[in-house]
């Protein structure tokens, strides 16, 4: 298996047509991805100001992959720290991690809407969201929403059982439902995966188009529809509405 950082050096060669930088650059999104793989694309065409046509501009490509690059790198860091400290614990008998890593839990939790709207990922650039988890894992008491640091009012949507409050940046369950089981909250405004690969929720100028994909903010979060997730069998499944 190729390497982040052989992907990495696809992306920079100019010499190469631009499809194959292009896949290059999710390649590397395989092999790291804050935000979930959909999601953390579409942060990065936005943050990079990837223009709809590539050919309008090619570096946008490499300002993709050298944020996601930054943001890996202090991944990586305080992995291997987290696993030293783990090494050391388990020496100590001491089987469960006090704190669980950010980047083990995170990756299908039902907590995370932008897992399943990738339209609704933190605005953070990419460093900056796993400076915060990492900060956050090591004790410090951060303001605002853990994923995103807003402070504002949280989004009420309904569940089968009550209400959840979500932030209203980026939808992290907030205030989870009394009912004391966990919800999946996921899209009532679907939208491709194909039709985000090729950019189509982009202008040619390299900014968001205005018209696509409809409804955004807190008004996407509120159409959010409840999933209640259960185990059976030590398997995450989920019941609409119940």
């Amino acid at each position: 298996m190729t390497s982040f950082h052989t992907h990495r050096a696809l992306v920079h060669d100019p010499s190469l047509p631009l499809h194959r930088r292009h896949r290059a650059l999710l390649t590397c999104l395989n092999r790291f991805s804050p935000y979930g793989f959909q999601a953390t694309y579409h942060h990065l065409t936005l943050s990079a100001r990837m223009p709809r046509h590539l050919p309008a501009d090619p570096d946008a490509l490499v300002r993709a992959v050298d944020e996601l690059h930054e943001a890996r790198e202090l991944w990586r860091a305080r992995a291997e720290e987290y696993a030293a400290q783990r090494r050391a614990q388990k020496r100590a008998r001491q089987r469960q991690p006090p704190e669980p890593a950010w980047w083990r839990w995170s990756w299908d939790s039902p907590d995370l809407a932008w897992r399943y709207d990738p339209f609704l990922h933190p605005p953070l650039r990419l460093p900056d969201y796993v400076r915060r988890q990492n900060a956050l894992m090591d004790g410090a008491e951060l303001p605002g929403c853990p994923a995103c640091g807003e402070q504002g009012p949280t989004v009420t949507v309904a569940t089968a059982h009550g209400h959840a409050g979500l932030c209203r940046c980026c939808a992290r369950v907030l205030t989870p439902c009394g009912c004391g089981q966990w919800h999946r909250f996921e899209p009532g405004l679907r939208v491709s995966w194909s039709r985000i690969w090729r950019l189509e929720h982009m202008t040619d100028a390299g900014g968001p188009s205005p018209h696509w994909p409809g409804v955004r903010g807190a008004a996407r979060i509120e159409r959010l529809e409840s999933y209640t997730v259960r185990w059976k069998s030590g398997v995450m499944h989920w019941d609409r509405g119940r």
